[in-house]
């Protein structure tokens, strides 16, 4: 069974803010002549990874909404130099809207059931402001 994981999206206003902040950071990537990925760094590591990577997609909290799902393609956990277990989340670049869900602010991530998770948004709802996006999704529009 598949199953996701959700993270508040912290310093970007709008999904275009995380569009634009991804965009540039493989661009920084590829000047350097690193691998041109996106990871997030995070201390925990997943135990259901196998249940993870069957499908499964980091969902970001954006502004106290569920904004947007990015598909993830590995977990790989690692030993930084301080001796500190760590973990590389790594998500397609791909931004899928989904429709906003109120969340409320946490730490770290979350497991999220696919049965919970946020329908993606239709073509209706792609283009929208964020803010009209989540009213819409509030009247029950979306």
């Amino acid at each position: 069974m598949t199953l996701h994981l959700i993270k508040l999206c912290v310093g970007a206003d709008s999904v275009e803010d995380l569009r634009t902040w991804q965009t540039e950071r493989l661009a920084q990537l590829k000047k350097r002549g690193q691998k041109p990925e996106l990871t997030h760094t995070t201390r925990m590591v997943p135990k259901r990874r196998e249940q993870i990577l069957d499908g499964g997609s980091l969902y970001w909290v954006i502004k106290g909404y569920t904004a947007v799902r990015q598909p993830l393609v590995d977990i790989r956990p690692f030993v930084d130099k301080e001796g500190v277990g760590r973990c590389h989340l790594v998500y397609a670049k791909d931004l899928v809207l989904v429709a906003p869900r109120p969340r409320r602010a946490f730490q770290g991530w979350r497991y999220l059931d696919a049965k919970d998770a946020p329908p993606d948004v239709g073509k209706a709802g792609r283009g929208l402001p964020d803010k009209l996006q989540r009213e819409l999704a509030e009247l029950g529009l979306l």
